[in-house]
């Protein structure tokens, strides 16, 4: 599977990263092409045999997948260049978010499979949330993409339509589980503890509360009332939490953009 990355910054490196450590591509079937010379630079310290160039359509006609992973306002830009070096037989995968498949589609024509991925930075370890829509696919391509991109965590099939809603959540619920991260450091920092003992243990409890979820299946109230007893501190903490608004805070925080 031959895939070219337009653009390879933040997000198209990190998905390039992950797909080599994972192992899902071979080095030699990334393509990428980025117009800034440090970026490829650093392309090529994931691996010296993935193709680097500056020029877009050289990366665009060698492959079966084109990912474009550029400023949602460059992608114009970006279509109409590469456009008379590939054909309907390629696959075109865009995650520039805001950009309708509906609007790839009447630049590149009708006949192409088009999907829109929203991924988020994680990938690059392997454990990123992908949201995968499609246009002109078949179920076949679909399972293909969907796999591809769980290769790099989690990947699911989502209507176009909800693409912003899940923004919200996820891509930008990376920053907020962060900024919770820091909240509880700074906690722990009043407590005594050194403040990157404290930024590990919790980043350690974060995950391990992820994975009860995911694991588990159950619900999170569920796994709330296994570590709250009757007068304990969690209750307690819980309690102090909620008297300062942090649910309202964290919903009205994931509705902002609506």
């Amino acid at each position: 599977m031959k895939i070219a990355f337009i653009g390879a910054g933040n997000m198209g490196g990190a998905i390039v990263k992950g797909l080599y450590v994972s192992r899902a591509c071979k080095a030699d079937e990334l393509f990428v092409a980025d117009a800034s010379e440090e970026t490829l630079k650093n392309i090529s310290k994931i691996s010296k045999n993935i193709f680097t160039t500056t020029d877009n359509r050289e990366a665009a006609k060698r492959a079966d997948y084109i990912v474009i992973a550029v400023k949602p306002w460059l992608v114009d830009t970006v279509v109409e260049g590469i456009k008379s070096v590939i054909n309907p037989k390629q696959t075109i995968i865009s995650i520039a978010a805001g950009v309708d498949l509906s609007h790839i589609a009447d630049m590149v024509g009708k006949e192409y499979t088009l999907f829109r991925v929203l991924p988020n930075t994680a990938v690059a370890l392997l454990a990123g949330m992908n949201f995968v829509s499609s246009l002109n696919a078949s179920k076949e391509q679909e399972e293909v993409v969907l796999g591809l991109f769980n290769k790099l965590g989690r990947a699911i099939t989502i209507p176009e339509k909800q693409m912003s809603a899940f923004t919200n959540v996820s891509s930008c619920g990376i920053a907020y589980a962060l900024r919770y991260l820091r909240a509880a450091t700074e906690g722990a920092v009043e407590l005594g503890i050194r403040p990157d003992i404290a930024q590990e243990v919790i980043a350690q409890t974060m995950i391990g509360a992820a994975e009860l979820i995911l694991k588990n299946k159950t619900n999170a109230e569920h796994e709330i009332d296994k570590v709250t007893t009757p007068g304990g501190w969690t209750i307690k903490g819980l309690n102090a939490m909620e008297e300062h608004g942090f649910t309202n805070a964290v919903i009205k925080g994931i509705k902002a953009n609506n």
